[in-house]
């Protein structure tokens, strides 16, 4: 079986059991990165993450955690044969000779580079998702309801293609998605290939167990958060902005704003729930590619 072929197929299994594991937190994170800031003499809509929480199952139950899943579900073979694939051809690039072990400098050139490929494929699908997450969150927060304007992924892409400038539209958001996805799957990479060769105390990683992939895949998955979180803040609030009234021009304007109105707090919000999920979802991630790609040879 080819590389490409193994590493499209790990990716895929991976990526599914990191969605299904990790996907809880994210909307969590976005609701909180989403909701405005309150008008003097308000408090906001979500007082913390467990807040969110509560609001969110009682508002629209178990489902509610689960929304905007369709669309990274629907692309998750394609993102990740993308994201597994170009750092898998970059390694070969790189290699001194076949099945040379990568330095961890290397493996951080890998991550960039897969990192500004699935960016492409990241922004429509993140603008998506973001939609369907904060909709809630971006309603009156005097209102009991849960406001819906989306019924769902597809109904999503519609509004943007037939609203927001048609394809364009859906591609809200692309600078600081690629700000996030660059540096993110770097560290991201470089991390998990550093405690790799930890744990197996050289570059030789082969014979390493499933507890110290977990654990290595856990610490990469949060070093991914720690280096780009305020990026994504920006990101997030650039794609759900309102297409017809925005309140930011730009992710320049966006950062900025953020600062002036919430200060360096706002740039790190919803990051408790980001953390909580990154660790368990990419652990998952990376132990789901790694035990697939060895059982395909």
């Amino acid at each position: 079986m080819g590389d490409v072929a193994k590493d499209l197929a790990a990716g895929t299994v991976g990526g599914a059991a990191q969605l299904i594991v990790g996907h809880p937190f994210d909307t969590i994170k976005v609701k909180l990165q989403s909701q405005p800031a309150p008008l003097p003499g308000q408090t906001l809509k979500y007082a913390g993450a467990m807040d969110a929480v509560r609001q969110t199952v009682a508002a629209e139950g178990p489902r509610g955690l689960y929304k905007g899943m369709g669309a990274p579900l629907a692309t998750v073979a394609a993102f990740n044969a993308v994201l597994f694939s170009v750092r898998g051809q970059m390694e070969a690039l790189l290699r001194s000779q076949p099945g040379a072990p990568l330095t961890v400098n290397q493996q951080i050139v890998c991550g960039a580079g897969a990192g500004v490929a699935v960016s492409v494929l990241a922004c429509p699908t993140e603008l998506i998702k973001c939609r369907l997450q904060a909709q809630s969150a971006l309603a009156d927060s005097s209102s009991a309801s849960v406001a819906v304007k989306y019924g769902g992924p597809m109904d999503v892409a519609r509004h943007v293609l037939r609203s927001e400038g048609g394809v364009r539209g859906l591609f809200k958001g692309l600078v600081p998605t690629m700000a996030r996805e660059v540096p993110g799957n770097a560290a991201m990479f470089g991390v998990y290939e550093a405690l790799k060769q930890f744990f197996a105390g050289g570059q030789d990683t082969s014979k390493l167990g499933r507890g110290s992939l977990i654990v290595a895949g856990g610490l990469a998955g949060a070093s991914f958060w720690v280096s780009v979180y305020p990026t994504d803040v920006v990101k997030s609030v650039i794609q759900v902005d309102d297409y017809k009234n925005p309140k930011f021009s730009g992710s320049i304007d966006a950062f900025r704003k953020i600062m002036a109105s919430e200060g360096v707090k706002g740039l790190y919000k919803g990051f408790g729930p980001a953390m909580a999920r990154s660790v368990p979802a990419n652990a998952a991630c990376f132990l789901a590619y790694e035990v697939t790609k060895s059982s395909l040879g």
